[in-house]
């Protein structure tokens, strides 16, 4: 055998030694892949990182509020007065004029101050209430009669031909708008169809405000030109509900002119052109910002001789602490608070409920 001979059996011996092995970890890793790799985790306690504990200060910063929560600046223009007098063991000319100064800040008004102190007093005098706990008892009882019995439910009738109509008044910036959003969305929620009318032309923005609300709510809406007529926009509004056979027509108005036409007058026209159609005005609601105090009220003068008011939807309560705004609309004007905004979000436009009020004023 020559070396020529040797060299090629020593080759064939290498290359069947080398796809030998290359078989043999094919094999062992197809096997490897066959079988399934189990990890065994040794439980860890949780560790409260900085992260997670940001989380857990949030989650309880964002829990929802109670009335009493939320109320807290208006109760503060009663419970210093109400702490000062408690701790007297007396009724003395000091606690009368801590009493008028807290609800005059409270903004109740004058009228109302003295009628709720005067007739308090008298039962001092007889000898009815001889003690400071009796007497802060006795106002609030007072308070609340004032306020109870009264109907806040929103008007609205069925198998009246058409859709109701409830107007939406108020002057610029008292949240008119966005209350009429989330009135919309609550009345769809309760199962009622809804339309809203655009009747803002002179605000710029408001047709737009007003077409993202209807998209949240899942309302249809009618708009008109910038600086149109109002009263046609709302006209056509209603007109389009009937022919849809909607519920409810929800129409904003405008709180300002930018022309030489009487606000009031404008308001009067609208009120007028709304019923014209197939639909009927059920209620106009006066939305006034809370922290404006007596100058709301003047505002409810103005609009119920303009547009005949039914109620008033009070926003942002929950930022003032001239709650006693309320007293003054009722008692003064014989308008029924419908709706207060105790906050930003959908959820915070409520039903006014007075016995509540009254006990997140004084507790």
């Amino acid at each position: 055998m020559n070396n020529s001979s040797l060299s090629m059996i020593f080759l064939l011996l290498a290359v069947a030694g080398l796809v030998f092995g290359v078989g043999v970890v094919a094999i062992n890793r197809r096997k490897a892949r066959a079988v399934p790799q189990i990890q065994r985790v040794t439980p860890v306690a949780p560790v409260m990182t900085a992260a997670v504990a940001a989380v857990a200060v949030e989650a309880v910063a964002t829990a929802p509020l109670s009335v009493r929560d939320r109320l807290a600046k208006a109760r503060s223009s009663l419970s210093g007065a109400v702490g000062s007098v408690l701790g007297r063991s007396e009724i003395n000319d000091a606690t009368w004029l801590e009493l008028e100064e807290a609800l005059l800040r409270a903004d109740v008004g004058v009228r109302v101050a003295q009628s709720l102190l005067g007739a308090l007093q008298a039962r001092v005098k007889a000898r009815e209430i001889t003690t400071p706990a009796q007497l802060i008892d006795a106002l609030r009882s007072n308070m609340s009669s004032q306020l109870v019995g009264t109907s806040r439910d929103l008007n609205f009738e069925a198998n009246i031909g058409g859709p109701n109509i409830w107007l939406m008044v108020g002057v610029n910036g008292a949240g008119k708008t966005t209350s009429l959003g989330k009135i919309a969305a609550q009345q769809i929620a309760l199962g009622r169809t809804v339309l809203m009318a655009a009747g803002d032309t002179f605000r710029a923005a408001a047709g737009e405000q007003l077409s993202t609300w209807a998209e949240r709510s899942g309302a249809q809406i009618v708009r008109g030109a910038e600086g149109g007529d109002p009263s046609s926009v709302i006209f056509d509004g209603v007109q389009s509900a009937h022919s849809r056979n909607i519920d409810l027509v929800l129409a904003d108005t405008a709180g300002r002119l930018q022309s030489n036409t009487n606000l009031m007058e404008e308001l009067r026209k609208v009120r007028r052109v709304a019923e014209k159609g197939a639909g009927k005005v059920t209620e106009v609601l006066l939305v006034i910002d809370a922290t404006t105090g007596q100058n709301g009220l003047q505002q409810a003068r103005q609009f119920t001789d303009a547009t005949q008011v039914t109620g008033v939807v009070l926003t942002k309560l929950d930022g003032s602490a001239k709650g006693g705004i309320v007293f003054a609309i009722e008692t003064e004007l014989g308008i029924p608070v419908k709706l207060v905004g105790l906050g930003e979000t959908i959820d915070d436009l409520v039903l006014f409920n007075p016995t509540e009020f009254i006990d997140a004023l004084f507790e």
